[in-house]
């Protein structure tokens, strides 16, 4: 056998380490110095196993409010009541044209694929940028790789409530912490369940294998990791609590002319 054809099966045996899923979840002191140590990109694993956990999620939510249109079940906005005859119609018009597989599962599909790119992107550079300013070594890739491996317990937490949604047929009302807030209607209130959406015991394990990847990385001092990493997430946080909570107001407005498909 030639070694031009002993090279390829080489390199993907690097890229595609799914021999490092348990270890980096259960054991990442020895794994993480392993990741981070490849001069070649190994992120392939991780970020695939994250787009099909938020597709299954997807999924099976849309199932959900699928059936949820068949049998006629139309959630209606708060004073609907109080909406003249008009309002009410085109409310309803727009209630059946997003039962449409493409509101269903077409768009959020693509929506939670940009979501998961776009949040390891920016968690990667954003801490990349972070971790150089406090005088540590990595290069791009090497944080990419790490933060890729660490948001593992992402793709956990996908996969938790996509079995939940399928097994009781409901979607999840209140994810993470957001169930200690009571909405009173208040953009305070809508901003609180935002951001406690958000938290819950698989963001804290993705923080701790983050905070061990970057110590293996770059050598900081422990304060300086710690700075850097809690700084890197809260802030891609903040950009997601005030996505979330843009749209929780924007779905208080009466939709006038609906998207048909």
């Amino acid at each position: 056998m030639s070694e031009s054809e002993i090279t390829p099966s080489v390199d993907r045996q690097r890229h595609w380490r799914f021999d490092w899923i348990l270890p980096a979840l259960f054991r990442p002191r020895k794994t993480f110095p392993q990741i981070v140590a490849r001069a070649f990109s190994n992120w392939q694993v991780p970020v695939m196993l994250l787009l099909v956990a938020a597709l299954l999620e997807v999924i099976a939510a849309g199932n959900v409010r699928r059936v949820a249109a068949a049998a006629g079940e139309v959630s209606l906005p708060p004073n609907f009541e109080y909406y003249s005859p008009e309002q009410q119609a085109q409310y309803m018009q727009a209630s059946s044209a997003t039962s449409s597989p493409a509101f269903l599962f077409v768009l959020p599909g693509l929506a939670a694929i940009g979501k998961v790119l776009l949040q390891w992107l920016l968690v990667g550079g954003i801490l990349h940028l972070v971790l150089t300013l406090l005088g540590g070594r990595g290069d791009t890739g090497t944080v990419m790789n790490l933060v890729a491996w660490a948001s593992l317990p992402l793709v956990i937490r996908s996969l938790v409530r996509a079995i939940s949604i399928f097994s009781t047929g409901q979607l999840i009302a209140s994810p993470g912490l957001s169930g200690l807030v009571t909405s009173d209607g208040g953009s305070w209130a809508l901003f609180n369940i935002a951001w406690l959406s958000l938290v819950d015991v698989y963001l804290i394990w993705y923080v701790a294998l983050l905070l061990i990847g970057v110590r293996a990385s770059t050598g900081l001092p422990w304060m300086k990791v710690i700075g850097g990493v809690f700084f890197t997430v809260l802030l891609v946080l903040l950009g997601q609590s005030l996505l979330k909570f843009g749209m929780s107001k924007l779905s208080d407005l009466t939709v006038i002319r609906p998207f048909l498909f």
